[in-house]
């Protein structure tokens, strides 16, 4: 198990991970969701995107993956959110140390986090996934490391995102991503480090 990472300071204040986002939080009012920027139209999902719970993970970390200058496909992340989909980082304030979140839409994301992403490397991956299910609930705590390199020997960050899934329209579809970093004195249980045979 690898010791706790303590956050690069190079980071954002604005980002952390899922692509980074969340390192400042509670910067402005962490209780009200930013205005939501304009939805384009809806666009279909590649059906190998969306088939199961693996398949959508798995979208979700590559979508949001690769090296600098890297435009990201943001059509195909699209498709894989139901309508209304949040995506919630949370974290400490890196001046007063309290904890916080923001609630962001998929464009709020994808305006926010989609510069950041490709102007610099960022690979993000999952490293080990417990997942709970009821009919066509499915939660999943993921547990990510991410890496400006996709060669890079460390992460310089680890967390875990929680993701509410669901299945309807024949398809799996994300509700909520909600996600926090690790810290070095709130390390990632040791549960959280490995996947049950069945659940990978």
């Amino acid at each position: 198990m690898r010791t706790a990472m303590r956050i690069a300071p190079s980071v954002p204040a604005a980002l952390l991970s899922l692509g980074l986002i969340a390192a400042n939080p509670t910067a402005g009012s962490a209780q009200e969701a930013p205005a939501a920027a304009p939805a384009p139209a809806p666009v279909a999902a590649n059906p190998a995107d969306v088939a199961s719970v693996d398949a959508i993970m798995t979208a979700v970390y590559d979508v949001i993956s690769g090296p600098a200058g890297q435009k990201r496909d943001w059509d195909r992340f699209r498709s894989l959110f139901i309508d209304g989909a949040r995506l919630i980082p949370t974290g400490r304030n890196r001046e007063t140390g309290e904890t916080g979140h923001r609630i962001m839409s998929i464009e709020d994301y994808v305006s926010r986090a989609g510069p950041q992403l490709e102007g610099g490397g960022f690979f993000e991956v999952e490293v080990a996934r417990r997942v709970e299910r009821y009919g066509s609930v499915v939660h999943v705590f993921s547990t990510y490391e991410s890496r400006r390199n996709a060669d890079d020997a460390e992460p310089f960050m680890r967390g875990i995102n929680s993701f509410q899934l669901l299945h309807e329209e024949g398809r799996w579809w994300v509700v909520t991503i909600f996600w926090q970093p690790e810290y070095p004195d709130r390390p990632i249980p040791g549960q959280y480090l490995n996947s049950p045979e069945h659940q990978h």
